[in-house]
């Protein structure tokens, strides 16, 4: 219901009325002092309230909300500790363009600069890890806040924004009036977001995706951002260019079309690596050069001229010069690309030719597919294999988050995303804990999809609390834990990087015991050790809708990561599975 300009009403019951006028259906959060004045009228409120077990699941379940929706996710928790216990999200979703919106009760404003009790200066702290935030002083300030805070964290390159509230701003009366649209862009004189590219640049990429005879595709995260799929597909069939999907982007491009390539990066697979590395074109859509991918940048794709997509002008020449960069909106961008590149062709421009390079790609395809050791009699379960069947059995449409890790790459590797928004996991931040609350919010933003969860145990251990607030909440998601006894990826480096020397990285395999803590919280648990036992528990934890289920995969401590770029090293410098190595030479 609209709510006349002039009515009298608390800063409490402005924020609220301000975040349904923002069309916010959830909100993840943590009740406490400073923010206790906004719990009231939230009683009366559409919005539903997850009551989370840790202030930084919230966060991290409004990132999940907000990747598979695309709408902000917003976070709400008090002040001191509660904030900062945000900040990891927030600089989560800052390194990985998420829209989140969080909101933090602060002392009264005679209190603020006191060392006040549960004290912190909020707007300080999280200054660099938001694209906006703002310490409201008085009530009739806040709906101006809450628009500003949801307009900069949606437009543009999306990211985190943080409004901080005053216990004593949100119990004051104020007199509500909702900015227009004009008003809103008016407040904000230095923020304008570019669409659309400049018509000379488009035109240079164009004829350069014609001339090139060994061009590539790599599309980041931005393509989602974007919502850019459809037009990256139309891009690549128009021109039969081969594509890689950065982490960031898993799903963004088929896995099954002709023309994927997979991910790219110090795990991603050898084709992805080495055609970025010998291609004469890298068409850059919506990435941001990160070191994950190019590995020693001065080595990196030495041969390639860059075409470089990007709506924030800050990333244009940050890591890699481009030949062609273009600020703008992914999908404005690429549509004006295609436009441009039929124009050419009707006027008589003819494609190079690229056979020789497809060959070539096609070879590396053929040689170099993902592998690892199959499992001997008496072998631990192999992780890869355990997903390889998860993957097979989950129903259409599924949603897969994951932790940070080895786990979060083999889930990468042999998963197959065939559509955007299903892939839910931390790339730039690396954050551990991350797969179980930002599972929850997956499922709370497309609560008719299958989310399964994989985590490792070093990972679960830091988040699965909030296992309760999905039994609490009747949230039901799926885990598929993968528990080595070790922080694995540590143990990796270590055994190749550190003589085996394995310092403070095993865990245990007799504590904690997974089934028991999953069944305290809850859940469905169930314990895997053998091949046998795989396909039938999986089938299980897909049959079972109304709980959350965690499944305990009992895998092989010593598998590692394959490809791997040592850190700091050439891409062509790749190593592959044992298997192939003796086969590397056709990569060069």
């Amino acid at each position: 219901m609209d709510i006349p300009d002039g009515t009298k009403m608390t800063g409490a019951q402005a924020l609220i009325k301000a975040l349904e006028k923002e069309r916010v259906e959830v909100i993840f959060g943590l009740p406490g002092g400073c923010i206790l004045p906004a719990y009231d009228p939230l009683l009366e409120s559409s919005i539903r309230h997850v009551l989370v077990r840790h202030e930084q699941g919230a966060g991290h379940m409004a990132e999940g909300y907000a990747h598979v929706t695309g709408r902000p996710g917003v976070a709400m928790v008090t002040s001191g500790p509660a904030a900062t216990n945000l900040v990891t999200p927030l600089m989560d979703a800052y390194m990985d363009s998420i829209p989140m919106v969080g909101i933090t009760g602060q002392v009264g404003t005679t209190a603020i600069g006191t060392d006040a009790f549960q004290e912190c200066d909020t707007v300080g702290i999280t200054r660099s890890v938001t694209k906006h935030n703002e310490l409201v002083m008085a009530g009739d300030d806040l709906p101006l806040a809450i628009r500003q805070a949801f307009h900069i964290a949606s437009t543009g390159r999306p990211g985190p924004t943080l409004v901080d509230i005053p216990k004593d701003v949100l119990q004051n009366e104020m007199t509500w009036h909702w900015p227009s649209d004009d008003e809103l862009i008016d407040s904000l004189p230095g923020y304008r977001p570019i669409g659309k590219g400049h018509p000379r640049m488009i035109k240079e990429a164009a004829k350069l995706i014609l001339e090139s005879e060994r061009p590539i595709i790599y599309a980041g995260g931005g393509i989602l951002k974007a919502r850019a799929a459809d037009a990256l597909r139309e891009l690549a069939e128009m021109t039969d260019i081969r594509v890689v999907t950065t982490l960031m982007a898993r799903g963004a491009f088929p896995d099954d079309h002709p023309l994927c390539l997979g991910m790219p990066g110090m795990h991603g697979n050898a084709t992805a690596v080495t055609s970025m590395q010998k291609s004469d074109l890298l068409i850059a859509l919506g990435a941001r050069f990160d070191d994950r991918i190019t590995g020693k940048v001065s080595a990196f794709a030495p041969e390639a001229k860059v075409i470089h997509v990007d709506i924030d002008p800050a990333e244009q020449g940050k890591v890699r010069r481009p030949d062609v960069p273009i600020v703008g909106d992914c999908r404005l961008v690429i549509e004006e690309i295609i436009i441009a590149i039929r124009d050419l062709l009707a006027s008589g421009v003819v494609q190079a030719d690229s056979s020789e390079w497809k060959s070539r790609i096609s070879g590396w395809q053929e040689q170099f597919p993902f592998a690892y050791d199959a499992a001997e009699p008496g072998d631990a379960l192999k992780p890869q294999y355990c997903l390889e069947k998860l993957r097979d059995a989950a129903p259409e449409g599924t949603i897969v988050s994951s932790g940070v890790g080895q786990h979060q790459m083999w889930a990468s590797q042999f998963w197959n995303f065939t559509e955007p928004y299903t892939w839910v996991n931390s790339g730039g931040l690396g954050t551990m804990g991350f797969s179980i609350p930002a599972a929850i919010g997956a499922k709370i933003g497309r609560p008719d999809r299958t989310v399964w969860a994989v985590d490792g145990d070093g990972c679960f251990q830091m988040t699965a609390q909030e296992l309760v607030t999905a039994t609490t909440e009747r949230i039901p998601i799926k885990v598929a834990l993968l528990n080595n006894s070790y922080l694995g990826m540590v143990r990796q480096w270590q055994e190749m990087f550190y003589e085996e020397r394995y310092s403070e990285v095993y865990l245990s395999t007799e504590v904690p015991d997974y089934v028991k803590w999953a069944e305290s919280m809850g859940c469905v648990a169930i314990r895997v050790e053998s091949p046998e036992e795989v396909e039938p528990a999986i089938e299980k934890a897909n049959s079972i809708n109304d709980r959350s289920v965690v499944v305990e995969f009992r895998v092989d401590a010593r598998e590692k990561v394959f490809p791997m770029v040592p850190a700091g090293q050439s891409n062509d410098d790749v190593l592959l599975h044992p298997s192939q190595d003796s086969c590397r030479w056709a990569l060069s």
